[in-house]
């Protein structure tokens, strides 16, 4: 058995995730369907498949943890693995990913949902249930800044799903597991990283929700996701984490730094034949602040219903928008910009990876419009292997004559 053609077959029948278990048929699921076909899968091929995906050297971390987080390109397909022990053997959870950069226009998002990220710090939460695109929203906001502002800003992700080409903003991923060992540790770290904009995948635990509610009352903009299913269970959910003697302070922390929230499901459309996300849109006004300081969540709907002037959205009122709306982004229709294509997998880090040995200063015969501008090298430009080369335009500083010296 082929991984590679099995995720080929799967993207091209317009397939999500892929199953792979020992001893069972392989399942599919496609617009939220799952489709079981096929033979069942020898348990020792899977092993197989799952030892070369992740490497010798972390084979005894998944035979200790039972379990293991990557993420791959694989048939030309950017998947997000997860390789897990079961009562059968060894079985393969793969999420096959957009091939393309997600922005808010091609996940047929809300576009004020762009003006959430102008706000420079505060908390941006992304929930909904296990494969509603939370991650692809996330993906969709962090490009919106990627293209419009020069901000420094630092992923944090378990694993890396989506890979940034950085275009006017500096933009760091780290992995969990492979670049930091845990979200506590990255986020204690990117404090001091002077960043910008934090991007933490998921908030699990209390300890990573507690450093992500202080970075975001300290002067930065951080976009996070949580499992719920509405804006009221995502914040009650954040709340009720923590234990009851310190929710008060937790709450009041939560009101000062909410910015929104938004809470997704996909929903499949018959006229177009694929799936766009329906949103719930919950804006931290004074009224919803002050039910989170008193912990009034089940006010939290009322006020949904009544803030349409405030730029919120109930399911049903975002339902009627996609009802009316002509210009959908279709997958495979429209066409695609080159760089557009599934980014190359990440290079394997090592604990401590060496530097190049010089970096080239790129000087140019025009002046650029702003004073510093970091514009991403032509792919025929770029050195060899994964390393994204970033050409620096420098100004006639004192900085800029030293890059220029040879």
């Amino acid at each position: 058995m082929d991984l590679d053609s099995l995720v080929e077959s799967a993207a091209a029948n317009g397939a999500s995730d892929l199953h792979l278990e020992s001893g069972m048929p392989i399942a599919v699921r496609v617009r939220g369907a799952l489709r079981i076909t096929g033979e069942p899968v020898a348990p020792g091929t899977l092993t197989e498949i799952a030892r070369r995906l992740v490497g010798e050297e972390q084979w005894p971390v998944f035979v200790e943890r039972r379990s293991f987080d990557l993420s791959r390109a694989i048939a030309g397909v950017r998947c997000r693995i997860n390789i897990f022990q079961t009562a059968r053997g060894v079985g393969l959870a793969v999420r096959l990913l957009g091939a393309f950069q997600a922005t808010v226009e091609k996940l047929n998002l809300l576009p004020d949902l762009k003006k959430l990220v102008k706000n420079t710090h505060g908390l941006i939460l992304v929930s909904g249930a296990t494969g509603s695109g939370k991650s692809s929203t996330l993906a969709a906001l962090i490009q919106e800044i990627n293209l419009t502002e020069a901000r420094h800003i630092i992923t944090v992700e378990s694993p890396i799903e989506y890979t940034f080409r950085s275009r006017r903003a500096f933009i760091r991923q780290r992995e969990v597991g492979r670049d930091t060992p845990s979200f506590e540790q990255a986020l204690h770290d990117a404090l001091r990283e002077d960043p910008d904009v934090l991007m933490v995948g998921e908030m699990r635990d209390p300890d990573t929700m507690r450093l992500t509610l202080s970075a975001s009352e300290t002067g930065h903009l951080v976009l996070a996701t949580v499992h719920s299913s509405t804006c009221a269970e995502a914040i009650q959910r954040v709340a009720s984490a923590f234990p009851a003697e310190i929710q008060s302070a937790v709450c009041a922390q939560l009101a000062d730094c909410l910015v929104a929230v938004i809470a997704q499901r996909l929903h499949f459309r018959e006229d177009i034949n694929i799936r766009v996300p329906e949103c719930e849109i919950l804006m931290a006004t004074n009224a919803v602040k002050n039910f989170i300081r008193t912990r009034e969540f089940f006010k939290i709907t009322s006020a949904l219903e009544t803030g349409a002037d405030h730029g919120m959205w109930t399911f049903q009122r975002y339902a009627k928008w996609l009802d009316g709306r002509t210009n959908f982004y279709i997958p495979g229709k429209n066409q695609e910009p080159a760089e557009d294509k599934v980014a190359d997998d990440l290079p394997t880090a090592s604990p401590l990876p060496t530097m190049p040995p010089r970096l080239a200063a790129v000087s140019r015969t025009e002046k650029p419009a702003s004073a510093h501008t970091a514009r991403t090298a032509p792919s025929h430009a770029q050195s060899s292997g994964d390393v994204q080369r970033i050409e620096i335009e420098p100004d006639e500083s004192g900085f800029g004559k030293i890059l220029k010296k040879p």
